[in-house]
């Protein structure tokens, strides 16, 4: 069974976007449906190897990602 290591919410990191997208796109043109990841929500502690890191957006979709 996964362990919950954090189970935040973006709400918290939504104000920084704007000045992260409007920095980016100095150096990269954005497109629709690009990834942007801007770190982990507060309380995650180190990533290590055979980890399986997962997201979503409600009504979107989810991601998984395992560690290598």
């Amino acid at each position: 069974m996964a362990r919950i290591d954090s189970a935040a919410t973006s709400i918290n990191s939504l104000g920084r976007c704007p000045k992260s997208f409007m920095h980016l796109s100095k150096y990269f043109t954005l497109q629709p449906d690009d990834l942007i990841y801007t770190g982990t929500p507060e309380g995650v502690g180190k990533v290590g190897r055979g980890q399986t890191l997962r997201g979503g957006i409600a009504g979107l979709g989810e991601l998984s990602v395992c560690v290598k």
